[in-house]
């Protein structure tokens, strides 16, 4: 059991980011990657529909015999992820917007969060941040555009540079000093996202939480691989194979899958 590969699903390619964190904490894993392209960006979507996705990319993981799941979508895990415990009998790692950190560590106690409406939207979102925003101004912001120009392989353009200087100019009115990224594809903005800011705001991701919450789980079910042979990782997407393969880099080869 301990061979088989962990499975990582997302609305598309963004959650490679999280992949790229797995790996790196754990090289001895086995892995099976899903971009759900064609259906991204699962934010504007109702719950029901973005449940109905999530069902299928877990039933195809497992038919894959995987054994844990990654819900590598802050969406897909704020609307989906009790809903797929209930249901299925393997462990589920989600990922939602690391608002606790930001909102503990925060100076001028103003903290930005970019998101996807599904995300913004989701009574677990809310939820997280009642808890911790207790004297913390919070400047939600939703990053309507972004998912798609990434998915077109447009992730540095004109185009994208003009959408965050509107989606940034709130937050940095509100003098926020965190930024919170609540979305995986978001993650690949980091680059241009230091250019734009001032140095002293902090951006905040989930990816190193995820892969220790990763880590922790494989190792409470003893199904951690010890195994020293090299590991094999399978990417899969319903999507456009150049644009995840431009993100993923040379050595890992991009399969088209419909599902």
């Amino acid at each position: 059991m301990s061979t088989k590969p962990i499975g990582i699903f997302d609305s598309g390619v963004g959650g490679t980011s999280i992949w790229k964190e797995v790996h790196a904490l754990l090289p001895n894993e086995n892995t099976i990657y899903l971009a759900d392209s064609h259906n991204a960006p699962y934010g504007p979507k109702g719950k029901e529909r973005i449940t109905e996705l999530s069902t299928k990319n877990v039933e195809l993981l497992i038919k894959k015999g995987c054994k844990l799941i990654v819900v590598a979508c802050n969406t897909a895990t704020t609307n989906a992820i009790k809903h797929l415990r209930i249901n299925y009998n393997i462990p589920f790692i989600g990922i939602e917007p690391a608002i606790k950190p930001a909102a503990l560590k925060t100076q001028t106690k103003s903290v930005g969060i970019l998101a996807t409406k599904g995300t913004l939207a989701s009574d677990l979102f809310h939820e997280t941040t009642d808890l911790y925003s207790n004297g913390i101004h919070i400047i939600e912001q939703e990053g309507e555009g972004i998912v798609q120009l990434i998915e077109s392989g447009q992730l540095n353009s004109d185009e994208m540079k003009a959408l965050l200087d509107i989606y940034l100019k709130p937050m940095l009115d509100a003098n926020m000093d965190y930024l919170v990224l609540g979305c995986t594809h978001y993650t690949y903005l980091m680059p241009m996202l230091i250019e734009m800011l001032p140095n002293h705001i902090k951006i905040i991701d989930s990816g190193e939480a995820v892969a220790k919450q990763t880590k922790s789980v494989l190792d409470k079910h003893q199904l951690l691989n010890t195994h020293s042979t090299i590991s094999k990782h399978q990417f899969f997407t319903n999507g456009n194979p150049e644009v995840m393969q431009s993100l993923l880099g040379e050595g890992f080869k991009v399969e088209y899958l419909e599902f």
